[in-house]
């Protein structure tokens, strides 16, 4: 081979070579397209902003009205040391006895007994008394006769299943002025001890019991009368409830007139 082709074989191959170098340069150095920007990561708040709220006022309770308004002087105590007071006696049914400074009433199994205060006649006053019940259970009740004249009177009885109710009573005809109702200040059975109290005012007698009100029952059929108490046993045994301490107030009040 003759040196001048040898030359330019030498030349071929050094161009080719560049070439590569050149391809493989241009190749590096193509510019690669850019990638979406990812979004930025969303921080947590804890505890987001939030408007501040108005303070209100807290409007003003209206006083609970007074319950037993117009109280004044003492009309009558009784300690029951007097049998002659009160209707007393004794049967194989029923019994009713005055001794160490109580009223015992006691009736036998589904026998109602009753016990009034003699010479007493009055309509308005509050009237309070202790009873406490030795035996009773269930729907077993007890409690006070009020304006009583006779075999007529508002009777308002506590059941020993810690229920009281109000109901007329005109000759033996009874008519439920007020259904049962629950209330946690009668005992639930015996032993057990409450202070029954009653405002009676015109047609509107208030119950309380342990000094606190119960309901009201609104009537005009009885508006004078004594009073009293009673047992009755509703179940198969008998029921025993004692009765002491009456006190009672003569009221002073008027209802106002209802503005129209």
């Amino acid at each position: 081979m003759t040196f001048k082709r040898i030359l330019i074989l030498n030349l071929l191959t050094l161009l080719l070579a560049s070439c590569g170098v050149m391809d493989s340069f241009l190749a590096t150095n193509t510019p690669v397209p850019a990638t979406e920007t990812p979004p930025p990561t969303s921080t947590i708040v804890w505890f987001p902003p939030s408007a501040t709220p108005t303070l209100q006022q807290s409007s003003t309770k209206v006083p609970t009205p007074e319950m037993r308004p117009g109280l004044g002087a003492e009309l009558l105590t009784d300690d029951f040391s007097d049998p002659f007071n009160w209707d007393v006696v004794t049967s194989n049914d029923a019994s009713a006895v005055i001794q160490n400074n109580r009223l015992t009433l006691a009736a036998q199994s589904q026998v109602y007994m009753t016990s009034l205060r003699h010479d007493l006649l009055t309509d308005d006053y509050y009237a309070e008394i202790t009873a406490q019940p030795s035996l009773c259970k269930g729907e077993d009740s007890y409690g006070v006769l009020i304006r009583a004249n006779g075999g007529s009177y508002y009777r308002f009885a506590l059941a020993c299943d810690g229920t009281v109710r109000a109901d007329r009573v005109t000759n033996s005809i009874r008519l439920a002025l007020q259904q049962p109702l629950a209330s946690g200040d009668v005992p639930p059975g015996a032993p057990g001890l409450v202070r029954i109290g009653i405002w009676a005012v015109g047609r509107e007698i208030r119950l309380f019991l342990n000094g606190r009100f119960q309901f009201d029952i609104n009537d005009p059929s009885f508006p004078i009368g004594t009073i009293g108490v009673f047992v009755r046993s509703a179940g198969d045994t008998p029921t025993v409830v004692s009765f002491s301490n009456l006190i009672m107030q003569e009221v002073d009040y008027v209802f106002p007139t209802a503005t129209p």
